[in-house]
């Protein structure tokens, strides 16, 4: 753009002198092919702005087009990431409403719905007593009465309970 405006300021210039020194001629009584000649050159640097302020323009409306484009695009994608919000969301509940099932079915108290959750996190035991306020010692008999209660032999097997659950996928390949 700073070429642009210096362009166009070197044929105001150019014009400017010209037109200048056409109107000091006219007076002196100067030849018309001289006047013609200096008129050209006014001409041509007025022709010169004009093809540049007009590449302007085109250019601005090229970019606006381009601008309006990738808004629409923005608002497109956004509006297809709330949809893949919400569709995750509405799978997450699911899948809780499923494990809150199990854990029904397997009657599992309060506390132990909490430990098999975090474990199914995958917190440690040491971080699942951190964060329900218990020691280690009480989380790791928890996590036994649950795995005895879902009847499996640990926190993979758990895991594996909801996992198998989920409709089979094969991976894509590409």
């Amino acid at each position: 753009m700073r070429f642009t405006a210096r362009l166009i300021g070197v044929y105001v210039a150019i014009a400017a002198l010209a037109a200048t020194d056409l109107v000091f001629d006219a007076e002196e009584g100067v030849t018309l092919e001289h006047v013609v000649f200096e008129g050209g050159t006014v001409a041509l640097a007025g022709v010169g702005i004009a093809s540049i302020v007009a590449r302007i323009r085109a250019d601005r409306g090229r970019a606006a087009a381009e601008l309006d484009a990738l808004r629409q695009r923005a608002d497109a994608l956004t509006d297809e990431a709330a949809r893949w919000r919400g569709a995750a969301a509405s799978a997450a509940r699911g899948f809780a409403d499923v494990m809150e099932g199990e854990f029904d079915r397997w009657g599992l108290t309060d506390a132990e719905r909490d430990v098999a959750m975090l474990l199914l996190k995958g917190m440690s035991l040491k971080e699942i007593a951190g964060a329900r306020g218990t020691s280690e010692r009480t989380v790791r008999q928890q996590a036994s009465v649950v795995y005895r209660k879902a009847g499996v032999a640990g926190r993979n097997e758990l895991a594996s309970w909801f996992l198998d659950a989920l409709p089979d996928r094969r991976p894509s390949v590409g």
